[in-house]
């Protein structure tokens, strides 16, 4: 088991947006932390050094520490504004 980190900016967006979205959300979130790279809807990214996990419209980004055992989420937007 991986432990979850967020950044600030991820965790404020996680408590502002709807409660039916952050629920769903942060079960994504702990199901990371059992098997962080291998999940479905996950690719790497290209010009960064983590992955994104897709959610509905909504896209989570994350680094990953395997030394450490550690999913850092950096953060959480819809797809639109994600990747700006």
């Amino acid at each position: 088991m991986h432990k979850i980190t967020f950044s600030k900016e991820a965790d404020k967006i996680l408590r502002r947006m709807p409660r039916n979205n952050a629920l769903i959300i942060a079960n994504k979130i702990k199901e990371l932390a059992a098997n962080p790279k291998e999940m479905r809807n996950v690719k790497k990214l290209t010009n960064h050094p983590g992955f994104r996990l897709r959610v509905g419209d909504w896209r989570i980004v994350y680094t990953v520490n395997d030394n450490e055992l550690v999913v850092h989420v950096i953060n959480i937007k819809t797809r639109g504004e994600v990747y700006k």
